[in-house]
């Protein structure tokens, strides 16, 4: 049988011709090869080079290596975080003509390193608990999408921080299954397999001294499963709001965040029975949101501030749906962040007496006039407005707080 390389692009077989796929892959020589961290696999894999491009090769039969192939584009359709599947090559022979297996082919994930590999470094268990959450959050986006893992590992996940961000990526979809709707059933079997998977490869860090000494195996594979619990109920319950009542979804947010999460993404679907909210989670780094407040909207805030008033931003920014004529740009996040603060965030702030401030900056201000606005928001039932938020901001907190930080004098 002659070789074959089926791929995606068709730049790349040209690229992967080059390549020694007469040899098996144990033999291959150093100077095809990239030396990079593996996890542990069932399959011989390399890292290899193709052009400006690193590639991750994995032996193994003919039919699993072209379901797989499959899996992952459909992963890849599906915007899942997974290893983009460059090709299949099969019909492979060494010199004497005996068959050697057939091998699939993948892109390197760019600044990505095995999550086993991660846990090698002995790294403080505050920053385990964060890529536990990435690696949770992976899971439920996978099972949401329908598709049951029944293999995720240590060794089968890549981590990446990306602009602060912890994110987890799928590499290996050989024993993956890819349904409409994945019962309750299925996804407990997948979580269970998780477990055992991940218990058993820190057990074996711990017997060879790489593992945090506070850190137990054991509690860690399960803290996954009660992390994945909290997403997933978070994420999947109803939430049909009443129209116009924009403090139950600052109220969902205020969950999610609670949980150690925040919003990546927020979709808000208008319907005749009211308002429907979906919500796309990701874990992120502390001083993320004071970095991208900074570059939405050019304000400087503290960190916590920063997250308020961003959460606010994506609010205002989910109710706008116009857009200029014409202008294609006029619905960019950067456009749109401009607006609301010449429109939102300055005019609110003005509308505070300078006097009345104290030594409270901008970002302070909108902070608790939000705080405020969603206390009396609660409190009514319904979405007060800013507007109202901020004059009884004024008339009834501002004078007391005065009162509370003015000095007592001795008589």
């Amino acid at each position: 049988m002659a070789l074959q390389i089926s791929a995606t692009n068709p730049e790349h077989p040209a690229l992967l011709l080059e390549l020694p796929w007469q040899l098996p892959l144990e033999e291959w020589p150093e100077e095809f090869l990239v030396p990079l961290p593996r996890g542990i696999s069932r399959h011989v894999v390399r890292y290899a080079r193709a052009g400006d491009e690193v590639i991750a090769v994995k032996e193994l039969a003919e039919r699993p290596a072209l379901r797989e192939y499959e899996l992952l584009r459909d992963l890849d359709r599906l915007a899942i975080p997974a290893v983009d599947a460059l090709g299949v090559v099969t019909g492979r022979t060494d010199a004497s003509g005996a068959p050697l297996e057939p091998v699939l082919i993948t892109r390197h994930l760019r600044g990505s390193l095995p999550y086993r590999s991660m846990f090698e470094t002995t790294m403080r268990p505050a920053t385990m608990h964060r890529l536990m959450d990435a690696l949770a959050v992976l899971l439920v986006r996978l099972h949401l999408a329908g598709f049951a893992w029944g293999d995720c590992s240590l060794s089968n996940t890549l981590f990446r921080r990306d602009a602060g961000a912890y994110a987890a990526y799928l590499v290996d979809a050989e024993t993956g299954e890819l349904h409409p709707r994945l019962s309750p059933g299925q996804r407990d079997y997948d979580l269970d397999l998780a477990r055992v998977n991940i218990s058993g490869e820190l057990l074996d860090l711990e017997a060879s001294g790489a593992l945090h000494p506070s850190v137990d195996p054991v509690e860690f594979g399960t803290e996954i499963c009660a992390r994945y619990g909290e997403l997933w109920q978070e994420l999947t319950r109803t939430s049909v709001y009443p129209a116009g009542k924009y403090h139950y979804i600052e109220r969902r947010i205020r969950r999610l965040n609670d949980l150690g999460f925040d919003v990546a993404e927020m979709q808000i679907e208008h319907n005749p029975h009211g308002d429907s909210v979906t919500f796309v989670p990701k874990v992120v780094d502390a001083g993320h949101h004071q970095r991208q407040l900074l570059r939405l909207t050019g304000l400087d805030a503290e960190e916590n501030q920063a997250r308020r008033l961003l959460n606010d931003l994506e609010s205002w920014m989910a109710t706008q749906d116009d857009h200029t004529p014409g202008d294609p740009l006029s619905t960019r996040p950067e456009v749109l962040a401009h607006r609301w603060v010449r429109d939102v965030f300055r005019p609110t702030v003005r509308a505070v007496p300078p006097q009345l401030r104290g030594t409270m900056d901008p970002a302070e201000i909108y902070h608790e006039l939000l705080e405020h606005r969603w206390y009396l928001s609660e409190r009514a039932q319904h979405d007060i407005g800013l507007d109202t938020a901020v004059q009884d901001y004024i008339d009834k907190i501002l004078p007391k707080a005065r009162e509370t930080l003015e000095p007592t004098l001795p008589e």
